[in-house]
């Protein structure tokens, strides 16, 4: 990719216009760039300020200087990305260019290139930021508690860094864990055998273990204890070596769940936390111990908080929105009721007349 300014006639608004052109010698780049029907390349230019024009294998950008640099700088990290062989999508520009508006440190070519594990041809990479820093965290430290909305990708991810490690031998083993029961694990109320009673709890876990590993390897790694797939009353008593252990659903954990599972913690092993505190299912009045745990371990080194948000959603695009519309919600109903406490009603005063003259 070359890119050669030239001044271009000022606009209406009188500021300074320049033209800004782009070579892409690779016609298979150029094709990508442009996408199915030129979707792509509409979005893009819905996405830019400055005006994008295609004439063969060049691209000529008009705008101002400042503008013409941010379009200058999209379309150099799409086309990494293409060369990186990445088939752009709708949604692969969107993030790049929404980490182009944040100005991050990360390039965005970088972050969606991050390969943390293959198979049959399916790569699994963070799709924005966020997922990006909390792959990092993993890495970098023992506990990592992954603290997001559905659909950020917080378990899938850590899941994967977990096979990524078993592969590598730097674990012998993985276990998986969640509350078994939201209402305090009561395994004995529910029908059916032991395996028919948490099998529903535990279903979303094994579903992406079989998205990461031979389906036919699976039951031999589980019958020799390398993948080890429990309900967190399971972990009681135990200490666990070499070992990559994921909690998910930490919400649903009380404090003393969450002190007995991080407890657990045996040497040469790694522990990530994954949790949503906006869906606590816990009975009334149950603090959930993923809410408790920050303020108690929010300080401690080889600890980290990754905080997970709606930019990090990689489902539909709705999903995002359904989380914003819900916060919103969610905060002005704490507003509201923190208002009628700091200024009661009639009836908190008995509905009579105050005795003082006012």
């Amino acid at each position: 990719m070359t890119g050669t300014p030239n001044p271009s006639s000022a606009g209406s608004s009188g500021a300074a216009r320049v033209q800004t052109k782009i070579s892409v010698s690779d016609p298979k780049i150029m094709v990508n760039l442009l996408g199915a029907k030129d979707e792509i390349l509409r979005l893009i230019e819905r996405t830019l300020a400055s005006d994008v024009h295609v004439r063969g294998n060049e691209i000529t950008i008009t705008g101002d200087p400042a503008e013409n640099a941010t379009a200058e700088r999209l379309f150099s990290e799409l086309i990494e990305l293409i060369e990186k062989g990445e088939t752009l999508t709708v949604d692969s520009v969107r993030r790049t260019a929404t980490m182009l508006e944040e100005n991050t440190s990360e390039r965005p070519a970088e972050v969606l290139t991050l390969n943390i594990l293959s198979r049959r041809g399916r790569t699994i990479r963070p799709k924005t930021l966020g997922q990006k820093r909390y792959v990092d965290a993993i890495d970098e430290n023992t506990i990592v508690f992954g603290i997001g909305p559905a659909g950020t990708g917080k378990t899938y991810l850590a899941m994967a860094k977990a096979v990524q490690a078993l592969t590598a031998k730097q674990i012998s083993r993985i276990i998986l864990t969640r509350p078994a029961v939201e209402a305090g694990e009561r395994l004995g109320f529910l029908p059916g055998t032991l395996t028919e009673k948490i099998d529903p709890y535990l279903r979303p876990l094994y579903d992406a273990l079989h998205d990461m590993l031979d389906p036919e390897s699976i039951p031999r790694l589980m019958a020799a204890g390398t993948i080890e797939v429990a309900p967190l009353a399971y972990m009681r008593g135990r200490s666990l070596n070499d070992a990559f252990i994921i909690l998910d659903e930490a919400q649903n954990t009380t404090p003393e769940q969450m002190k007995m599972f991080l407890t657990r913690l045996g040497f040469g092993s790694k522990i990530v936390v994954t949790g949503d505190i906006t869906q606590v299912d816990l009975p009334g009045g149950t603090s959930s111990g993923l809410k408790v745990v920050r303020e108690i371990l929010q300080n401690v080194e080889d600890v980290h908080f990754a905080e997970l948000s709606s930019a990090d959603v990689v489902r539909h695009r709705l999903v995002a929105e359904i989380v914003d519309a819900y916060a919103r919600y969610d905060e002005a109903q704490e507003q509201h009721a923190t208002s009628v406490h700091a200024v009661p009603g009639r009836a908190a005063s008995g509905g009579g007349r105050s005795g003082r003259r006012r």
